[in-house]
């Protein structure tokens, strides 16, 4: 029996930029602040996993990503708007987007299936939002099962879908064993359909929790009448023998699809009532990165016949990819498109098809070696860093397509106009009937107001730019908050950047470590240097047999180099120079976070399991402080030194199991006193001092007064006031945060995979 329905009222972000008053005081009596909060432009970076249109409304679509909530499209300005930034602390796995759902009548109504995990790291079941105003505000409805939004599969779908005929009807297929859910109010309650014949799990990978399990819904509806119930309904299953369902009495009873395709998993489920036909597309994996076979099939739902119609059949050696996108235009049904499951070499591939999969033409083909033929052309003057600072060296060019493709919609309004999670992102397409004519289509980025990134650092050296290390993209140089860099940072690229770091007094020096396989680029390093503020980058060696970035920091002075590789058991290891040479540090543990003085350019700080540790002798050896009472493990540990006060340490992090909180020491760890006033810190950060004082201001993600938010003290902790309200709480975790040492007031903060933002009290200059 499903759980008592627990529903609450949350108010959505109105846009990108707005003004927003707190209403709760801080725990010292004084007044919050009124501040303005801006997404730091890049656009993109992130895996969005769905893109839905509305068949309601012309220039309405909605786009789901794994780890940075929900997107609505708005046609006449193309852009994006984000939808869950309301999603507080003890909801942050709200900004998993497991499906998306938009009543096919009524274009004011939309749904979300809600989750990060299924496999326990989410400690909160997942939900189904419901909106009557396009997603401004939300009310949820508490699931007795987890979602996972950002699990294995996630490019699957849609398993969330509503009755053509009827929008109070609507059907949800779970996960990790759950089976079918089905909801007759409009998604207030729900509870399990018990007819249907198959629970989820995947029997190729026993133990429930990391199954997709139903993936997608699909109704015919040529089979309903307006009002009623939609008869037809389609089910597909992650299961390579049992692959798709159909009930044909309004999910009344359920059956298996007779002669339906086995060995494949069935990514999408797409029906064209017009022509009578299901098309389905298959893979070898639930992706969605790993994969190399698969098919394409399309079922008369009239005479019950099955025909493969790949472009390239599993059968062939140069099918390497398997299929995962899948879109039928609305207004042209007879023409449809899919995309690659993952193709990473030399980029993705789109077919396309005017005859129902008789014939295709794909967006690329071979030519003489190595040049391809090409259907399109990129126009990435909007976003330039989507080259990933590649070159072109062909057969790979850049941008790329992109080499995961699952998702892709014609808009059913405009048969030129397509979305698919291309390239880091969305990419769209405003003249794809000219592919028909032998013509060539263009190509861009579709990510105004799109920011889904996971930012693992950000730095603001004393009169330089704002500088990020990210996840997916390597990283940035902001000489402009409001535009998208030029490129990536290169010489090398990171698969994700863990730690980025300035010297205090040499700011223009900048160090970073990031992520990548040895195997896959011999002979670059995984730390990076530069002179010049991060507009180059250039790199030195390294210990053999790193493959993960860790924790580094740069001395004050910009003469020294501490570095904690992140590969397990990894010694710390130290640099007198830029990294033409290493050294083992002694007296501290492996793995350590580690962090300079922003004075003693010969002084370094490391924090592992609990423990303090302090060099003073520049990383060549530490001494564990005897300071008790500190968090007993790195998870969530985070501090950092004051710039200008030697041996002055702010320390933010634990657990609610253990210790949790701020700590602060002015005697360089020997001794550190809790902040009476903060729990559960999560993060610290500071810049410039307040008009009259001396100290700077600091910032922090925390808990005071009992409540969640982002704050600021200008007296040294002493007060805090809270600068976020409720409508901006970005999932509530700032995975880093920082002052700005030129301009009193500023703070730069990450969501939960929002990417970056900057806010500044309300009635200062326009940012720069």
């Amino acid at each position: 029996m499903a759980r008592k329905a627990m529903v609450c009222l949350v108010t959505a972000a109105l846009g990108a930029s707005i003004a927003v008053m707190s209403s709760t005081p801080s725990s010292a009596g004084t007044s919050p602040e009124r501040y303005i909060f801006n997404n730091v432009r890049i656009g993109g970076t992130g895996f969005v996993s769905g893109i839905v249109f509305s068949q309601a409304r012309k220039g309405l679509a909605y786009s789901r990503t794994d780890v940075g909530g929900m997107y609505r499209w708005d046609g006449a300005a193309e852009s994006w708007t984000p939808l869950l930034d309301w999603v507080d602390w003890d909801h942050w796995g709200h900004m998993g987007v497991a499906s998306v759902a938009a009543s096919p009548s009524q274009a004011n109504k939309v749904w979300a299936a809600v989750g990060m995990y299924t496999n326990g790291v989410d400690p909160n079941n997942g939900a189904v939002l419901r909106s009557n105003d396009r997603g401004e505000t939300w009310q949820a409805t508490v699931l007795p099962f987890h979602l996972g939004g950002n699990m294995n599969g996630r490019g699957m779908g849609e398993r969330l879908a509503v009755d053509p005929d009827n929008d109070r009807i609507l059907y949800l297929g779970a996960p990790g064993g759950n089976g079918l859910w089905r909801s007759t109010d409009g998604g207030v309650t729900w509870g399990q359909v018990s007819g249907f014949p198959h629970s989820g799990d995947d029997p190729q990978t026993p133990g429930g929790t990391e199954d997709p399990g139903l993936v997608w819904v699909t109704f015919d509806k040529s089979t309903g009448r307006t009002g009623g119930t939609t008869k037809t309904i389609y089910v597909g299953v992650a299961d390579k023998d049992h692959p798709a369902y159909r009930s044909s009495d309004g999910g009344a009873t359920w059956a298996p699809l007779a002669g339906a395709p086995t060995g494949y998993y069935p990514h999408k489920g797409v029906l064209d009532p017009v022509d009578h036909l299901l098309y389905i597309t298959t893979a070898d994996s639930i992706g969605p990165f790993g994969g190399g076979k698969g098919d394409v099939w399309k079922y008369d739902t009239v005479t019950g016949a099955w025909t493969q119609i790949s472009p390239v059949p599993s059968s062939s050696g140069d099918n390497y990819f398997g299929y995962s996108g899948l879109t039928v235009d609305r207004r042209h049904p007879s023409t449809i498109m899919v995309g690659t499951q993952v193709s990473w070499w030399p980029d993705g591939i789109i077919w396309r098809s005017t005859d129902s999969g008789a014939t295709w033409s794909r967006i690329w083909d071979w030519d003489a070696w190595p040049n391809r033929k090409l259907r399109y052309q990129i126009d990435a003057t909007a976003t330039p860093w989507v080259t990933l600072g590649e070159q072109p060296n062909p057969p790979i060019l850049v941008p790329k397509v992109g080499q995961v493709i699952s998702s892709m919609e014609i808009d059913p309004f405009d048969s030129d106009h397509m979305l698919y999670n291309g390239g880091p992102g969305i990419a769209g397409t405003k003249n794809l009937t000219t592919w028909d004519t032998g013509g060539i289509i263009t190509i861009t980025p579709e990510v105004d107001g799109l920011e889904e990134g996971a930012v693992q650092g950000l730095i603001k050296p004393p009169g330089g730019p704002l500088l990020s290390a990210m996840g997916d993209v390597s990283g940035f140089r902001h000489d402009d908050l409001n535009a998208a860099p030029k490129t990536v940072f290169t010489s090398p690229v990171f698969t994700t950047s863990r730690s980025i770091d300035y010297a205090e007094r040499s700011p223009k020096v900048i160090v970073r470590a990031g992520d990548f396989n040895d195997s896959d680029r011999p002979g670059d390093s995984h730390a990076a240097f530069s002179t010049d503020g991060g507009v180059t980058w250039f790199q030195g060696v390294e210990p053999s047999g790193v493959n993960a970035g860790g924790s580094i920091a740069a001395a004050s002075d910009g003469g020294r180099f501490v570095w904690a590789p992140g590969d397990s058991g990894r010694q710390v290891v130290y640099s007198v120079g830029f990294g033409t040479s290493w050294s083992t540090s002694t007296g501290v543990p492996a793995n350590a976070i580690v962090a300079s003085d922003r004075v003693n350019p010969m002084k370094f700080y490391a924090f592992s399991n609990g423990t303090f540790y302090v060099s003073t002798d520049g990383g060549a050896s530490f001494a564990a402080s005897t300071a008790g009472g500190l968090p007993a493990s790195n998870w969530n540990l985070r501090f950092k030194a004051v710039p200008g006060h030697e041996g002055d340490i702010w320390l933010a992090g634990g657990a609610s199991w253990t210790s949790y909180g701020l700590w602060h020491s002015t005697d360089s760890g020997a001794t550190f006193t809790k902040v009476s006033s903060v729990g559960q810190a999560d993060n610290i950060g500071f810049g410039k001092p307040a008009p009259g004082r001396a100290y700077p201001a600091l910032y922090t993600a925390a808990q005071v007064g009992g409540r969640r938010g982002v704050y600021r003290s200008d007296d040294a902790g002493r007060r805090w006031v809270r600068i976020n309200d409720d409508r901006h709480q970005y999932g509530g975790v700032p995975e880093v945060l920082t002052g700005d040492p030129d301009r009193y007031g500023r703070v730069y903060l990450s969501g939960y995979g929002r990417g970056i933002f900057y806010g500044d009290p309300s009635g200062t200059r326009p940012p720069r």
